[in-house]
């Protein structure tokens, strides 16, 4: 590990940090961005390089079918920031969820090449709270911090994050609340 780097195994940061959150939330341009700072994981771009981390190809939302328990035998003894839809299901200190609007989100996604289906349902699953309501289920409430994208630059997104990881900030899940967004579609 570099000097600049922050060491965990000194104590000023927990070892192991899931920044998780619905797609097109802004994980992996924001964690981009700490990368000088943390040993970042940006475990998609590895199940996608790695056959033995995927069990299948689901035909009807074009992606891959994770093996977490491979997945978790890769990640071994990894320390740093783990960043991806699927890192809340992982042994971590902390998870730092990111969360935006679903309309944002849907357009995010639209402009990335999904599907209208596609980009429609991640909406719908931010609306819900899936992401949040799974990662305070695994590592409880005061584990887990909230951190509102939608209207936030990559850089303040990151700058969000540094502060929940070296604890500055308390845990806030449930501090974000999208569900106009399922009211306006009844």
């Amino acid at each position: 590990m570099t000097e600049d780097r922050h060491d965990p195994s000194n104590g000023d940061v927990p070892a192991r940090v899931a920044v998780t959150g619905t797609p097109g939330t802004g994980k992996s341009t924001a964690t981009a961005l700490l990368e000088g700072e943390y040993d970042v994981i940006h475990l998609n771009d590895r199940i996608k390089g790695n056959e033995d981390l995927w069990t299948e190809r689901d035909a009807d939302r074009d992606t891959l079918v994770a093996d977490l328990d491979a997945v978790a035998d890769h990640l071994g003894g990894w320390t740093g920031v783990l960043d991806s839809h699927l890192a809340h299901h992982f042994a971590v200190d902390r998870v730092v969820v990111l969360r935006c609007h679903p309309e944002t989100v849907e357009k995010r996604l639209r402009d990335r090449g999904e599907s209208a289906a596609t980009a429609a349902e991640n909406a719908e699953s931010e609306a819900l709270d899936v992401i949040l309501s799974e990662a305070v289920s695994t590592h409880g409430m005061e584990n887990v911090y909230e951190v509102d994208t939608t209207d936030r630059a990559p850089d303040a997104v990151a700058d969000a994050i540094r502060e929940a990881i070296e604890g500055n900030v308390e845990p806030s899940a449930g501090t974000v609340d999208f569900t106009d967004y399922v009211g306006d579609r009844l």
